[in-house]
């Protein structure tokens, strides 16, 4: 399976399980290929951003308990790998921008930065 195929079929699984797609970050290659294709990530509430980087991995939320916010980092392989984070509705977004830049960093290095899907 492409990495293309394969990013639409995490977004799918994902949504099934209440997630939503928040971010993106991916390789030069798999923004190329996109753009061949004429295709882009989007969500039902609009355009999505997406960051080139080293590696294909989706950030997905979702609401939990006590009234906060779940965040999962997917790599995008066929091999499930992901991080995850709980957020206090309290907690200041730039903390939380810290925090998911702190988990892209450690995916980069768990996986090594060269992941193919």
């Amino acid at each position: 399976m492409n990495t293309i195929e394969l990013v639409r079929e995490i977004i799918a699984t994902y949504r099934r399980h209440g997630w939503q797609l928040r971010r993106a970050l991916l390789r030069r290659e798999t923004l190329a290929g996109l753009s061949a294709r004429g295709e882009n990530l989007s969500e039902e509430s609009g355009a999505l951003p997406v960051s080139e980087a080293m590696i294909d991995a989706l950030w997905f939320a979702r609401p939990s308990a006590g009234g906060r916010e779940a965040w999962e980092l997917r790599h995008v392989a066929e091999a499930p790998f992901a991080l995850f984070e709980m957020f206090e509705p309290d907690e200041e977004e730039e903390d939380r921008d810290d925090v998911r830049r702190e988990m892209e960093a450690q995916m980069i290095e768990r996986i090594g930065g060269t992941a193919e899907a």
